[in-house]
Protein backbone atom coordinates (compact mmCIF):
# COMPACT_ATOMS: atom_id res chain seq x y z
CA UNK A 1 0.00 0.00 0.00
CA UNK A 2 3.04 2.60 0.78
CA UNK A 3 4.37 1.90 -3.43
CA UNK A 4 0.61 3.46 -4.64
CA UNK A 5 1.05 6.59 -2.75
CA UNK A 6 4.78 7.16 -3.30
CA UNK A 7 4.40 6.29 -7.24
CA UNK A 8 1.67 8.31 -7.40
CA UNK A 9 4.24 11.62 -5.58
CA UNK A 10 6.77 9.62 -8.56
CA UNK A 11 4.02 10.35 -11.31
CA UNK A 12 3.18 13.81 -9.81
CA UNK A 13 6.97 14.75 -9.43
CA UNK A 14 7.28 13.50 -13.01
CA UNK A 15 4.27 15.42 -14.64
CA UNK A 16 5.66 18.52 -12.49
CA UNK A 17 9.30 18.32 -14.10
CA UNK A 18 7.84 17.19 -17.63
CA UNK A 19 5.52 21.04 -17.04
CA UNK A 20 9.00 22.48 -16.04
CA UNK A 21 11.05 21.18 -19.12
CA UNK A 22 8.44 21.97 -21.48
CA UNK A 23 7.80 25.67 -20.19
CA UNK A 24 11.43 25.80 -20.44
CA UNK A 25 11.63 24.73 -23.77
CA UNK A 26 9.01 27.15 -24.97
CA UNK A 27 10.58 29.96 -23.31
CA UNK A 28 13.83 28.83 -25.38
CA UNK A 29 12.25 28.59 -28.48
CA UNK A 30 10.51 32.20 -27.87
CA UNK A 31 13.94 33.87 -27.20
CA UNK A 32 14.94 32.25 -30.42
CA UNK A 33 12.19 34.23 -32.42
CA UNK A 34 13.32 37.33 -30.42
CA UNK A 35 16.97 36.70 -31.82
CA UNK A 36 15.20 36.34 -35.29
CA UNK A 37 12.87 39.32 -35.18
CA UNK A 38 15.89 41.59 -33.38
CA UNK A 39 18.09 40.29 -36.21
CA UNK A 40 15.95 41.24 -38.84
CA UNK A 41 15.27 44.72 -37.63
CA UNK A 42 19.25 45.32 -37.39
CA UNK A 43 19.84 43.68 -40.66
CA UNK A 44 17.35 46.22 -42.30
CA UNK A 45 18.58 49.29 -40.37
CA UNK A 46 22.40 48.66 -41.78
CA UNK A 47 20.99 48.40 -44.74
CA UNK A 48 18.67 51.22 -45.14
CA UNK A 49 21.50 53.43 -43.33
CA UNK A 50 24.27 52.17 -46.03
CA UNK A 51 22.44 52.97 -48.66
CA UNK A 52 21.07 56.18 -47.46
CA UNK A 53 24.99 57.07 -46.95
CA UNK A 54 25.89 56.01 -50.45
CA UNK A 55 23.78 57.64 -51.94
CA UNK A 56 23.06 61.10 -50.17
CA UNK A 57 26.43 61.30 -48.45
CA UNK A 58 28.84 59.64 -50.83
CA UNK A 59 30.04 58.03 -47.86
CA UNK A 60 29.07 54.28 -46.30
CA UNK A 61 29.16 52.06 -43.13
CA UNK A 62 32.02 49.74 -44.52
CA UNK A 63 31.43 47.20 -41.85
CA UNK A 64 27.52 47.45 -42.58
CA UNK A 65 27.67 44.85 -45.33
CA UNK A 66 29.45 42.23 -43.44
CA UNK A 67 27.68 42.47 -40.22
CA UNK A 68 23.92 42.06 -42.66
CA UNK A 69 25.75 38.97 -44.69
CA UNK A 70 26.47 37.81 -41.10
CA UNK A 71 22.96 38.48 -39.69
CA UNK A 72 21.32 36.79 -42.92
CA UNK A 73 23.11 33.71 -42.74
CA UNK A 74 22.30 33.14 -38.34
CA UNK A 75 18.37 34.56 -39.14
CA UNK A 76 18.75 31.53 -42.03
CA UNK A 77 20.29 28.88 -39.70
CA UNK A 78 17.91 29.73 -36.57
CA UNK A 79 15.06 29.83 -39.04
CA UNK A 80 15.67 26.28 -40.24
CA UNK A 81 15.25 25.39 -36.90
CA UNK A 82 12.52 27.12 -35.93
CA UNK A 83 10.63 25.93 -38.79
CA UNK A 84 11.64 21.75 -38.39
CA UNK A 85 10.39 22.46 -34.69
CA UNK A 86 7.03 23.92 -36.15
CA UNK A 87 7.12 21.13 -38.74
CA UNK A 88 6.24 23.52 -41.49
CA UNK A 89 9.14 22.66 -43.48
CA UNK A 90 8.08 21.55 -46.70
CA UNK A 91 7.08 18.76 -47.27
CA UNK A 92 4.13 16.71 -49.78
CA UNK A 93 2.87 14.07 -47.56
CA UNK A 94 -0.73 14.05 -49.73
CA UNK A 95 0.84 10.99 -51.27
CA UNK A 96 2.05 8.94 -48.66
CA UNK A 97 -1.43 9.67 -46.25
CA UNK A 98 -3.73 8.83 -49.45
CA UNK A 99 -1.49 5.96 -50.42
CA UNK A 100 -0.49 4.34 -47.02
CA UNK A 101 -2.37 5.74 -44.41
CA UNK A 102 -1.07 2.74 -41.61
CA UNK A 103 2.32 3.38 -42.76
CA UNK A 104 2.42 6.97 -42.28
CA UNK A 105 4.19 6.85 -38.66
CA UNK A 106 6.69 5.23 -40.29
CA UNK A 107 7.21 7.00 -43.03
CA UNK A 108 7.58 10.25 -40.92
CA UNK A 109 10.32 8.57 -39.09
CA UNK A 110 11.93 7.58 -41.95
CA UNK A 111 12.24 11.05 -43.06
CA UNK A 112 13.40 12.34 -39.99
CA UNK A 113 15.94 9.49 -40.23
CA UNK A 114 16.79 11.19 -43.63
CA UNK A 115 16.78 14.84 -41.88
CA UNK A 116 19.11 13.48 -39.12
CA UNK A 117 21.73 12.15 -41.23
CA UNK A 118 21.79 15.89 -42.96
CA UNK A 119 22.02 17.56 -40.76
CA UNK A 120 24.45 15.29 -38.98
CA UNK A 121 26.30 16.20 -42.31
CA UNK A 122 25.30 20.35 -41.89
CA UNK A 123 27.54 19.98 -38.14
CA UNK A 124 30.38 18.04 -39.57
CA UNK A 125 31.33 20.28 -41.90
CA UNK A 126 30.32 23.32 -40.26
CA UNK A 127 31.86 22.48 -37.06
CA UNK A 128 35.35 21.91 -38.84
CA UNK A 129 35.32 24.91 -40.99
CA UNK A 130 34.25 27.30 -37.81
CA UNK A 131 37.61 25.47 -35.93
CA UNK A 132 39.67 26.02 -39.50
CA UNK A 133 38.67 29.59 -39.56
CA UNK A 134 38.79 30.97 -35.66
CA UNK A 135 41.86 32.50 -36.64
CA UNK A 136 40.50 33.83 -39.21
CA UNK A 137 39.66 37.98 -38.69
CA UNK A 138 37.54 40.04 -40.84
CA UNK A 139 39.76 43.25 -41.64
CA UNK A 140 36.19 45.46 -42.16
CA UNK A 141 34.24 44.03 -38.53
CA UNK A 142 37.92 42.61 -36.35
CA UNK A 143 35.26 39.32 -36.42
CA UNK A 144 36.14 35.87 -36.93
CA UNK A 145 35.07 34.31 -40.23
CA UNK A 146 33.98 31.72 -37.86
CA UNK A 147 31.12 33.15 -36.77
CA UNK A 148 29.49 32.65 -40.07
CA UNK A 149 30.10 28.65 -39.42
CA UNK A 150 29.13 29.10 -35.52
CA UNK A 151 25.76 29.41 -37.14
CA UNK A 152 25.28 26.15 -38.61
CA UNK A 153 26.82 24.53 -35.64
CA UNK A 154 23.98 25.99 -33.55
CA UNK A 155 21.23 25.49 -35.53
CA UNK A 156 22.36 21.34 -36.45
CA UNK A 157 22.88 21.03 -32.87
CA UNK A 158 19.27 22.19 -32.67
CA UNK A 159 17.93 20.28 -35.70
CA UNK A 160 19.46 17.11 -34.40
CA UNK A 161 17.75 16.81 -31.13
CA UNK A 162 14.62 17.88 -33.03
CA UNK A 163 15.08 14.87 -35.16
CA UNK A 164 15.66 12.48 -32.54
CA UNK A 165 12.86 13.41 -30.39
CA UNK A 166 10.53 12.79 -33.52
CA UNK A 167 12.07 9.37 -34.28
CA UNK A 168 11.78 8.14 -30.88
CA UNK A 169 9.01 9.62 -29.57
CA UNK A 170 5.88 8.73 -31.26
CA UNK A 171 3.80 11.85 -29.60
CA UNK A 172 6.00 14.02 -31.25
CA UNK A 173 5.20 12.57 -34.74
CA UNK A 174 1.73 13.58 -34.30
CA UNK A 175 0.09 16.61 -36.60
CA UNK A 176 -1.31 18.86 -34.73
CA UNK A 177 -3.92 19.51 -37.62
CA UNK A 178 -5.37 16.04 -37.06
CA UNK A 179 -6.68 16.26 -33.85
CA UNK A 180 -10.05 17.11 -33.11
CA UNK A 181 -11.06 20.65 -32.13
CA UNK A 182 -13.46 20.92 -29.82
CA UNK A 183 -16.55 23.28 -30.90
Amino acid sequence: MLSIPLLSITCGLENHSRRRAVRFLNTLWRFVDIVMALTLVIMIALVFTNVVLRYGFQSGLRPSVELSRLGLVWLVMLGAAVVLRRNEHLAVAEFSEALFPRAVPLLRRLSYAVILFAVLMLFWGAFNQMNANWNNISQLTGLPSALFYLAGVVSSVAMTVIALVRIINPDALRDPRDEVQPE
